[in-house]
């Protein structure tokens, strides 16, 4: 009876894991190609297909404009076909462009001026930050936010902030010259600066002291699996007094989370910084499993309200990862514009044939390498359960 129920239980919880995570990508992909479509709409372009999804259509229908509108049996993207487009990567149909009769011209996305398309390339990846500035703005706006200051209760034996001279009672002011208002401001930029050394001023006693630190690293477990980030070593304020409440107007809630959305960006660069300097773990990349673990947990730790927040991160990560200039994707293709409006005519047939062959390549290898990641996070949770 305890082996069936252990069953079960793990069958209920793959299947929300599994309808967490199709709720996830679902949003953050149909958000970020209804951009490309919508930009592509208002300048005339012809769309053939919009698809959720790739390979064969499970669903489907057809507008009243000729666009296919259809959920497919892959869930790991989706696309927006236009017209001239040779397949779901938008790369041009040379053979097709050059029958293509001059009314259908008018519609065709390759027969756009460089403006044009660049606004329609781009609107993706800015629909997902606008998706998630409006998920942040949202709870900001009804559920405001409980802080704490940024000062210090304790000093841990050993840790950086001790060898820096952190005292209790300290009360960060500023790390870096960036302004700290709340104590998890703190965290946010130590945790992503493991192995190098940070500036702090501290108010102590009325006055202002200057310390430097460098955050060791530690290894955490996320839903995400390991991480390794950065800890100074140093506990918050548990006085009452120290948690503030913070309410915002519209206006404000809205300010509140451009900056909640630029931090994300700010910290997804810095990590991928660190990366290439050889100072981060690769094996910290996840795939499609790590963000399905992600938000079946998500769903278990806090319902709806923690998966439509991991909605607004997963949103920033896909919009910003587009944006790199890596043919096939977003950025890829504004590479090429940008290379066009230099020279006034576009990159040969072949050459862009190559950069998208070499762009495939690329996110192949990391969807791959990304993928094997998140097997061996797997694996290992597997052989330690309580870990």
């Amino acid at each position: 009876m305890d082996f069936l129920s252990m069953i079960g239980g793990a069958t209920g919880s793959l299947f929300l894991t599994l309808i967490a995570f199709l709720v996830v990508l679902t949003v953050v992909v149909f958000v970020h190609e209804f951009g490309h479509f919508w930009v592509g709409r208002l300048c005339g372009v012809g769309v053939t297909a919009f698809s959720v999804g790739f390979g064969p259509e499970l669903i489907g229908w057809t507008d009243k404009k000729g666009t296919r509108w259809k959920i497919s049996a892959i869930p790991l993207g989706g696309y927006v076909k236009f017209v001239g487009d040779l397949n779901a990567a938008s790369v041009p149909d040379q053979d097709q462009l050059d029958r293509m009769p001059v009314d259908q011209r008018a519609i065709s996305f390759p027969h756009q001026n460089v403006a044009k398309r660049a606004a329609i390339v781009a609107a993706g990846p800015i629909a997902n930050f606008i998706l998630a500035i409006a998920i942040f703005a949202g709870f900001n706006y009804f559920n405001g936010r409980a802080v704490l200051e940024p000062r210090i209760e304790a000093v841990q034996p050993g840790s950086a902030a001790e060898k820096a001279g952190f005292q209790p009672k300290d009360l960060i002011l500023t790390v870096d010259g960036r302004s700290i208002q709340t104590f998890a401001d703190m965290q946010l930029l130590v945790s992503s600066s493991a192995g190098e050394p940070l500036a702090f001023t501290v108010e102590r006693n009325g006055e202002t002291v200057a310390l430097t630190a460098t955050p060791n690293f530690v290894e955490r477990t996320s839903p995400f699996g390991k991480q390794r980030i950065g800890l100074l070593g140093v506990e918050a304020s548990r006085d009452p007094s120290a948690i503030k409440r913070l309410t915002y107007s519209p206006w404000g809630a809205l300010k509140a989370a451009v900056v909640e959305t630029w931090n994300l960006v700010e910290r997804t660069l810095n990590f991928i910084r660190r990366l290439v300097m050889g100072v981060e773990s690769a094996d910290q990349l996840s795939g499609p499993i790590g963000i399905a673990r992600a938000s079946g947990t998500a769903f278990d730790i806090g319902g709806v309200y923690s998966l439509v927040s991991l909605i607004g991160f997963m949103s920033v990560s896909i919009g910003l990862i587009n944006l790199f200039p890596i043919p096939l994707l977003d950025g890829g293709h504004l590479l090429f514009y940008a290379i066009e409006a230099v020279r006034g005519r576009p990159l040969s047939e072949k050459a862009q044939e190559i950069g998208f062959r070499i762009g495939f390549a690329l996110v192949a290898m990391l969807m791959l390498f990304a993928t094997w990641n998140d097997l061996v996070h797997l694996g290992t949770s597997f052989m330690n359960p309580g870990s």
